[in-house]
């Protein structure tokens, strides 16, 4: 068998993994002629164009969700050769998509540990961005192996490519906020996509947005949940929230109450994600908070003395406006590392109205070394932002002196 990857983005790369860890033959392409890729026995790589003979030619092929919507690629989709129509066991499991802006990758995280306590064997993943390892990883895994759930995190950038290449059941959307502008263009742009998603599926939506209610008329049938009171380890109020989410999909398909609460108290959290730390005698709150609604929901929690923010990409202009979040809560100290990129400049000219006092960090190891002078001073510390993989590298430096 061949297969051609369309496409070296994030999804991409991941299906590239994917194919070779199987040994399969791949032919792939992307129109940026500075990707890097390792070169691999079993991989052929056009940079700068895209062969069409080679990719009509292969046996099966998969169109990053970036060019999913490109007028060149529909002719192939048509073919019946692409990765979710070959490799398709997937689509006959009881399949359920978590997406939104935020909270994604904990609900699923959440579902899949309601399921399992209640017996049923779980294949959980989806979105790279979220630390999973890609939709087509969960594909090809569910080809092989018997699984009686499928839980994938939706990543909002690629809705139509996931609504073509599973067949949802049930869909959650924790939430809606400001991400991904560049993709959507508007709000409304957004929740239109979120319509097509849910068409014809069980909608869990989250009652505390209005205008996800909307969403509601076109699903086959609707549930909401809001935020409970829950006796959960892990931090939050957005995290009841996800717990409630979480919760209702356990009640739609019978699962027994004793059973979800059992799975959600002892819940101990998703990677990355936001978690309490004791150190110096000191709180620090760590974890990825990488838009403005994620990082007002840390803020509205609690009253920081020192924030430590790793800063977005230099394309990614939306996500500035999490550094007005931090400004309204006027911490003592605002400290600036980069997460994504080093744009520790756009950071500062964001908070150019803030009158405290701004420290720049240049790599990891300063951001180590001043959590920990500032764990020894203060109460209060946050450390969040971009920059997912340096965070979590972070945090485990931390927790050595904690």
């Amino acid at each position: 068998m061949k297969a051609a990857v369309v496409g070296l983005g994030v999804e991409g790369k991941s299906a590239l993994k994917s194919l070779l860890n199987r040994d399969i033959e791949v032919y792939a392409s992307d129109l940026d002629k500075n990707i890097i890729i390792t070169p691999h026995k079993n991989i052929e790589v056009d940079l700068g164009f895209h062969d069409f003979d080679k990719i009509e030619s292969a046996d099966v092929v998969l169109i990053s969700p970036s060019l999913w919507n490109f007028e060149q690629f529909q002719s192939t989709k048509s073919h019946g050769k692409l990765l979710s129509d070959v490799f398709n066991r997937h689509k006959s499991i009881l399949t359920i998509g978590v997406t939104g802006t935020n909270g994604k990758t904990t609900t699923c995280l959440m579902i899949q540990d309601i399921f399992q306590k209640a017996g049923y064997n779980v294949l959980t993943g989806g979105n790279a961005g979220g630390g999973f390892e890609g939709y087509s990883e969960i594909i090809l895994e569910a080809e092989n192996k018997k699984f009686n759930v499928l839980v994938v995190e939706v990543c909002d950038m690629t809705l139509d490519f996931c609504r073509d290449s599973f067949e949802f059941d049930l869909v959650v959307v924790t939430n809606h906020g400001r991400d991904h502008l560049d993709v959507h263009g508007s709000q409304e742009d957004y929740l239109n996509s979120l319509k097509k998603l849910i068409t014809g599926t069980k909608a869990v939506l989250n009652g505390n947005y209005p205008l996800l209610a909307e969403l509601g008329d076109n699903a086959h049938e609707v549930h909401y949940f809001h935020d409970t009171k829950r006796d959960l380890k892990v931090f939050g109020k957005f995290n009841q929230e996800n717990a409630a989410a979480a919760a209702k999909v356990g009640e739609i398909v019978g699962i027994l109450p004793d059973v979800i609460d059992e799975a959600l108290n002892s819940f101990e959290g998703a990677q990355g994600r936001i978690e309490v730390l004791e150190i110096s005698g000191s709180k620090l709150i760590i974890g990825k908070t990488d838009n403005a609604d994620a990082i007002q929901a840390v803020m509205d929690e609690i009253k920081f003395e020192v924030v430590i923010v790793g800063t977005p990409r230099r394309n990614e202009h939306w996500r500035f406006e999490m550094l007005k979040e931090v400004e309204k809560k006027d911490p003592q100290i605002i400290a600036l590392f980069p997460g994504l990129d080093n744009t520790i400049s756009e950071a500062r000219d964001a908070l150019k109205n803030y009158p405290g006092e701004i420290i720049e960090l240049s790599n990891i190891n300063e951001v180590i070394k001043f959590a920990r002078e500032s764990l020894k001073k203060y109460s209060k510390v946050f450390l969040g932002g971009n920059g997912q993989l340096k965070i979590i590298k972070i945090r485990n430096e931390l927790i050595k002196t904690a």
